[in-house]
């Protein structure tokens, strides 16, 4: 029995999804939501500070590249996303 559960241990292993199959969000595509719609309500110094933190606490964020491109820090990556979920 001890083999059997060892052989099955990677498939117990925890691993995570690309961003495009992730059921939730992480707190960096939030501050994006959070950015966008500081940005449609008119809170233009908000937005660019929710940003500016998404871009220093979340630089892997898939939403980090369209952040910097949004505050002049750097043109977008390709695919990346230019509205909020």
């Amino acid at each position: 029995m001890l083999l059997a559960a060892l052989g099955s241990a990677p498939l117990q292993c925890k691993h995570d999804p690309g961003p495009d199959l992730r059921r939730e969000d992480d707190a960096g595509d939030a501050l994006w939501a959070l950015a966008q719609d500081q940005k449609a309500k008119g809170h233009a110094a908000a937005a660019r500070e929710t940003l500016q933190f998404l871009v220093d606490k979340y630089p892997s964020n898939r939403h980090a590249p369209a952040a910097r491109a949004e505050l002049g820090q750097g043109p977008a990556a390709p695919g990346a996303s230019s509205s909020a979920k």
